[in-house]
């Protein structure tokens, strides 16, 4: 008779494919308001979607939810607005999202709804655990092998320059030809300009970036490199420029352009003021690859816009243009 050590040992998908079962839950639970039934709660695992298709913007409990669409044009919070001619696709995308990474999207969907009222330090703390705890599941590493990097030579180039325009400290984020990629070099190189600007007084300090887009997100040259997770964690919390810039407060103005894509406004959600250009556009990716926005996005993002959007927005895989940035509080002004 084999022992308990002699059994098969089963995979992260397997197990996922008995908590997704229809004897438990799907890893979507859908609540359609025009339907006389009562919300179906949170189930296991699952990312509770409500939806609004004939676009009254139903009084409801949103805490139940993790996701609400409605068609009407111009709901407010938490509400996410989408025409009814796309409705229906918009549905279909994101429950074929869910489908394909389950894990991180339940994950972000149940971090959005604790770190909400954590206070800020411990929210950073909470995002870089359930990270941490991605990057060593097998949705993630899926990706990875089917994306494997390209080979690069050493980058040493400089990533952050620090200057002063009268007054204001200017924070440039220089690797324009990688489309100011989010590497470990330019974090940490972020992380110490931040801090030096800290601790050197009251200066106001304005963000800005070279190039035609302000970040393309993470370097993906660089993701899965870090095989510890516990030291993955370790490493962000002694890492994390958007808690720095949180941290500076009132002193702290950005200045956006062109594509900005995880990292790429995750760090600037922190600050309390955000100038975008017309040409600016958002996307959180990080769900697609089997993560969750790791830069400080499920902190910075919802405190502007809700965790409802922010759960939308990321395990959607929502592009954001800068008029509609605007409309939910994302950014505060747009610039020409």
């Amino acid at each position: 008779m084999a022992s308990g050590n002699d059994r098969p040992r089963r995979s992260a998908v397997s197990l996922w494919a008995d908590l997704a079962s229809p004897a438990i839950g799907s890893p979507m639970v859908l609540h359609d308001f025009s339907a006389d039934t009562a919300p179906a709660g949170y189930g296991h695992g699952a990312v509770v979607v409500g939806v609004d298709r004939a676009g009254v913007v139903p009084d409801i409990d949103s805490g139940d939810f993790d996701i609400l669409l409605t068609t009407a044009p111009l709901p407010g919070r938490p509400w996410a607005s989408v025409a009814p001619s796309e409705f229906d696709t918009a549905l279909a995308n994101l429950a074929a999202r869910i489908a394909a990474r389950p894990i991180a999207a339940s994950l972000l969907a149940a971090l959005l709804r604790v770190s909400e009222t954590l206070p800020i330090a411990a929210a950073f703390q909470a995002e870089a655990m359930g990270y941490s705890t991605l990057l060593g599941g097998s949705e993630f590493q899926n990706w990875r092998h089917a994306s494997l990097p390209k080979s690069r030579s050493k980058d040493t180039a400089p990533r952050v320059r620090v200057t002063q325009s009268g007054s204001v400290a200017i924070v440039t984020l220089t690797r324009a030809d990688r489309r100011n990629a989010f590497d470990a070099a330019m974090r940490d190189a972020l992380c110490e300009a931040l801090r030096g600007l800290a601790e050197s007084g009251n200066m106001p300090i304005t963000l800005r970036a070279e190039g035609p887009d302000f970040c393309a997100g993470g370097d993906l040259d660089e993701f899965g490199t870090q095989t510890d997770s516990a030291l993955a964690y370790a490493v962000r919390m002694t890492r994390y420029p958007a808690l720095i810039l949180a941290e500076l407060g009132e002193r702290v103005r950005v200045e956006l352009h062109g594509a900005c894509i995880g990292a790429g406004i995750e760090i600037p959600a922190a600050a309390p003021e955000i100038v975008a250009r017309t040409d600016t556009w958002f996307l959180l990716p990080e769900v697609s690859m089997g993560l969750l926005p790791g830069a400080g996005g499920t902190v910075t993002i919802p405190r502007r816009i809700g965790r409802h959007r922010t759960a939308y927005l990321g395990i959607g895989h929502v592009r954001l243009d800068a008029g509609k940035a605007l409309d939910w509080g994302l950014i505060d002004r747009i610039s020409t």
